[in-house]
């Protein structure tokens, strides 16, 4: 229960840095293999993809500004030369915070058009403002549809993702390895998705997103999650089957007039095997939902 509960505050700074409670010097970055020369970095938000080779090394995500030097360590740690190149799946500050540092340090940040808007102008959230990034934090390569890398001998495909999470999200998919990197369009168990309204997301396309992956992922395939564990293709599934079940479930109590106490009573987000007290509750994704399709 404390590990999720430094989750949810963890996530909930992404979008108001005043939630920012937990103690970061206190945080290990703990790596897991998952391909030669790819790994996965965890520690505290969003969780780290990195590629690494003789062509440079490539970090997907970065955290928490105060982590940078684990980050870095930890990067080391595998071998890898200092980062070069610096993609960001969405624009939330949990995946962004350690831009600047790794901006000023040399790395090319890359990531969608929205993203790169977003973060240069003051953005009014749910959680409260959160004010615009310095000009060092800012990707300098920005994409409409997506882009493709050819490090570390192979192909690493950038591809945007239709509004899901945010308006900005996009997966990561190295073809060679057959990892995928998909941010905070999937939250694997720990909590019920977050969609951020107020930053152009829609749950109809966390089911999109989902299937769009689906559609090239196999049963080897490796799936670095926004947060939680590494999960395969059947985690994805299962993640994406509750999405669209939930929104139909409520979309039918809408249809019959019920009204969103109603409807929350039924708890049509239960029964999934998702923490229903993690960041987002069952109830407030309930809610989201609501929102959105009524």
């Amino acid at each position: 229960m404390k590990k999720l509960v430094s989750t949810a505050v963890i996530t909930l700074a992404a979008v108001a840095p005043a939630f920012a409670q937990q103690d970061l010097s206190k945080v290990e970055i703990k790596a897991e293999q998952l391909a030669p020369g790819v790994a996965v970095l965890f520690g505290a938000g969003g969780n780290i993809g990195i590629s690494y080779g003789e062509d440079g090394t490539i970090l997907i995500d970065d955290q928490f500004a105060p982590l940078t030097p684990k980050i870095q360590k930890a990067v080391s740690d595998l071998g890898a030369q200092p980062v070069k190149f610096l993609l960001n799946t969405h624009w939330h500050g949990d995946h962004s915070g350690g831009n600047e540092n790794l901006g000023k340090a040399g790395a090319i940040i890359m990531a969608h058009d929205n993203v790169r808007v977003r973060m240069a102008s003051d953005q009014q959230t749910a959680f409260g403002e959160v004010k615009a990034s310095p000009k060092a934090a800012l990707p300098v390569v920005t994409y409409a549809d997506g882009l493709k890398l050819h490090l570390n001998g192979e192909e690493v495909r950038v591809i945007h993702m239709p509004a899901a999470h945010t308006d900005g999200d996009s997966i990561i998919y190295w073809t060679k390895s057959n990892v995928i990197h998909m941010g905070d369009l999937f939250f694997n168990k720990m909590s019920y998705p977050f969609v951020d309204a107020s930053s152009g997301g829609n749950v109809r396309g966390v089911v999109t997103a989902a299937d769009q992956v689906l559609a090239f992922a196999n049963d080897q395939t490796k799936i670095i999650p926004g947060h939680g564990a590494i999960a395969t293709k059947a985690d994805l599934q299962q993640y994406r089957n509750m999405v669209a079940e939930i929104i139909t479930k409520v979309e039918a109590g809408i249809k019959a007039g019920k009204t969103l106490d109603q409807i929350k009573a039924e708890k049509p987000a239960d029964g999934y095997g998702v923490n229903t007290s993690g960041f987002i509750t069952a109830d407030r994704f309930v809610e989201t939902v609501y929102s959105m399709v009524k």
